[in-house]
């Protein structure tokens, strides 16, 4: 089956290597010609890390790999992944673009830290065939999907999604349609009141995440976490938690905000509440 992804940052990259190192041919829309540019290296770096891990995908998943700059590219895909920026409005431009585009069978599937599948779903006719499919950060290394079912998703839609991630050697996790889903909705209020904790002066980042990983047994702390997401995304995704849910609990905290501001985004940038030294990682996991 071809796949397309829509989005050639982090995430979108990540997902087409799941999908390409399983077999599948994958064609990336993305308009910047940036995100284009470094797409090809981000792959590869995936597949380094992945080896690194003791798994080795296929030498060749890069060249099913198809990269391009007009979404009219994804049209003869069977199933669409959009992985676009956290922004209501161009996800709904979006799905309606590729409504437009795709045959009536396409499912798509948004990979959205937060908006609520429905809402995605009303921009197209189609709203049956739409389904979240919440990958985590980095992709091709973490086994589970949270899987999204909105109130129109039909059981055909639900089981094609689920058998084609479990043939990718992912583990689909089904969750009913809300704000955030259960991990966002959880994890971001997290994250924003261990910011706030330092901002408060209570803790240091260090400090902060030592609780979380030596108290709690967690792999990594929530400001690492932060770190490896994207401060960036974390402001956006929690912004969209507040106006869906209108609870102030998401209002990204004056720190963050501070930090995004001024460009410390986290590993992608070099820095964030850690510092990363040239090359690691940077803009890529």
């Amino acid at each position: 089956m071809k796949i397309g992804v829509v989005g050639a940052g982090v995430m979108g990259t990540g997902v087409a290597q799941c999908f390409a190192a399983a077999g599948h041919d994958v064609v990336v829309a993305d308009p910047d010609p940036r995100a284009l540019d470094r797409g090809p290296a981000r792959v590869r770096d995936g597949m380094r890390l992945t080896a690194l891990l003791g798994r080795r995908p296929p030498p060749a998943a890069p060249d099913r790999i198809r990269w391009s700059d007009r979404l009219e590219e994804l049209g003869g895909s069977g199933f669409v992944v959009e992985c676009a920026a956290e922004r209501l409005p161009l996800k709904e431009t979006l799905f309606g673009e590729l409504d437009r585009l795709c045959p009536a069978a396409t499912i798509f599937a948004s990979c959205t830290s937060a908006v609520p599948i429905g809402h995605l779903a009303a921009a197209t006719a189609r709203a049956d065939r739409v389904i979240g499919t919440h990958f985590m950060n980095p992709a091709p290394v973490k086994d589970a999907v949270e899987v999204v079912r909105a109130a129109a998703t039909s059981d055909e839609t639900l089981g094609a999604t689920t058998e084609l991630l479990t043939a990718i050697g992912k583990r689909p996790i089904v969750v009913a349609d809300g704000p955030g889903f259960v991990a966002n909705r959880v994890l971001m209020a997290t994250i924003n009141e261990a910011i706030a904790t330092v901002g408060d002066g209570i803790a240091d980042a260090v400090t902060v995440d030592q609780v979380f990983e030596s108290c709690f047994g967690h792999a990594m702390g929530p400001l690492r976490t932060a770190d490896l997401i994207g401060l960036d995304v974390i402001r956006d995704t929690l912004v969209v938690l507040r106006e869906c849910t209108g609870n102030p609990m998401y209002t990204p905290c004056p720190l963050l905000t501070e930090l995004v501001d001024s460009g410390r985004l986290g590993r992608k940038t070099g820095r964030g509440f850690y510092p990363y030294p040239a090359g690691y990682c940077a803009d890529r996991y």
